[in-house]
């Protein structure tokens, strides 16, 4: 969840609980997706039941789908808010806290969520924020409706996987 101020955009992270897995690192908010549910429906659910309900005013920026096996996937749901918001909601977060985008590395991170970030923070960077990008043109739209948002950054293992999985 992003909150965008003059000062420069902030990410909301929660700390996991030790009670969850990899306890005690920073990472966002979600779980697994119920029967019948789209990552987006999901992703909305897991962070009321975690950090509290997401404010009516929302706009999707993007969406960043990693695929470590054939029958998995993480979707992590970005999204852009018109104001802060969030406290820990049950046993799983332990604090909230609003972070400039250039310090999130700074913490200990979740390890799915590290491996995460560049990509959800090109999405921020693209996303409206002098890239081009913006609500006044079909482009903005376009990001912000996508159904999966990939980002190409360079032929990592997680991609040269992938390709040759098609190639296959």
């Amino acid at each position: 969840v992003l909150f965008d101020q003059p000062q420069g955009p902030l990410v909301m992270l929660q700390q996991r609980s030790a009670m969850a897995h990899e306890g005690g690192t920073w990472s966002c908010a979600g779980g697994a997706i119920d029967e019948g549910e789209t990552p987006f429906e999901a992703a909305l659910r897991e962070a009321s039941e975690e950090v509290g309900d997401i404010p009516e005013h929302h706009r999707l920026l993007g969406e960043y789908v990693f695929a470590p096996a054939d029958d998995w996937t993480y979707t992590t749901v970005v999204l852009e808010v018109h104001e802060p918001f969030g406290a820990s909601m049950n046993f799983e977060t332990d604090a909230v806290a609003w972070v400039p985008v250039d310090q999130v590395m700074s913490r200990p991170l979740h390890a799915g969520f590290a491996a995460a970030w560049p990509h959800l923070r090109a999405i921020i960077a693209t996303a409206g924020r002098g890239a081009g990008v913006s609500d006044d043109y079909g482009l903005g739209w376009l990001y912000a409706n996508s159904r999966t948002l990939r980002i190409a950054d360079g032929p990592d293992e997680v991609h040269r996987n992938h390709i040759a999985k098609l190639e296959l």
